[in-house]
Order: structure tokens, then sequence, then C-alpha cells
């Protein structure tokens, strides 16, 4: 699955608009992807979809709705000083190693709580676990784009970098 999302965002990212499923189904089957990693694709970048649309700011409609957006800001937003928790059954299907990246882009201040809570969601839809860091890496870059967002270059860097060909000095 994660070997079609990076298809995906490596050859749509720059033009905003990924083509309708359907469409892109058939182009994912054309360049030779298994059908079942594709439904599967299609079935992440779908609910990828619904998260960030959840997750952006909404405007109230009426005045009802915007005093009990107002009565209830920490559904919202979490606060900056606000200290995320994760639960057990998440710390086994990230693994330590992701759970770290997550806090250095955090500590970084690349990837605020928005931001982090649909790259958990999507990253907790990914199947099998614990995540590798490197499909970690995939997510971060899809809910990025999701949201209209390109990290800066050294993020950016960071996230298509493969640390496994690294020389330590």
């Amino acid at each position: 699955m994660f070997e079609v999302l990076a298809f995906v965002y490596e050859n749509y990212y720059a033009d905003k608009d990924c083509p309708e499923p359907a469409h892109l189904q058939r182009k994912l089957s054309a360049v030779g992807f298994e059908s079942d990693e594709i439904d599967d694709a299609l079935t992440w970048l779908q609910g990828l979809n619904n998260a960030a649309h959840s997750a952006r700011p909404r405007v109230p409609e009426t005045l009802e709705a915007s005093a009990k957006l107002a009565a209830e800001p920490w559904l919202r937003q979490p606060l900056a000083t606000s200290v995320r928790i994760y639960p057990p059954y998440e710390q086994n299907h990230l693994g330590s190693q992701c759970l770290g990246f997550i806090r250095f882009l955090e500590s970084a201040g690349v990837l605020p709580a928005h931001l982090r809570e649909v790259v958990l969601d999507r990253a907790m839809a990914a199947p099998g676990g614990p995540v590798a860091l490197a499909d970690l890496k995939v997510i971060i870059l899809m809910v990025f784009w999701s949201f209209g967002l390109e990290p800066d270059a050294l993020v950016l860097d960071e996230l298509c970098d493969d640390s496994s060909e690294r020389i330590t000095h």
C-alpha cells in the first residue's frame, strides 16, 4: 500500500489535484500495482480526505453554533502547552521509532497538534504494525499534501532521506 501512496505523492503533489478515485485506480493499475494494494491505498486516501476535512477549522454557520464552539475551545485545538499521551494500543502500533520521530517534528515546530492528530489517525489506519519509520514518513508527506502545505526544505529532506545510507561522523 505504501508504494502506491508514494507513487501518488510523487506524481500529484505539485498539481495539488489528484484524479478522481476511479480514474486514479485505472492509472495505478496501468502502472502495474496490484488491485488489492490499489484498493487499500484508495480506502486509506479517502480516510485521509475525511480526516483532513474534519481537522480544518470550521466556520460556524449560526450564532448558536458560534457560541457552542466558543464554550468548548479545547475540542477544536490543543493548546501549545498540551502534552499528547499515547495509549498502549497506539504505542504498540506505532513503535518507539515512529513516536520518537513524531516528537522530533513537534519539538522542531514543524508538526502542529492538529496535523499530528491527522498523522496519528492515518498511521493507526495503516495495516500491520508496528508501522515502519519509512511508512510513517510517507504518511506525514501525504498529510501535508492533503492540507495543501509543503514542508520546508530541511524537513522535506528529512522525510525523503534514506537514513540507512548515511555515514555517521
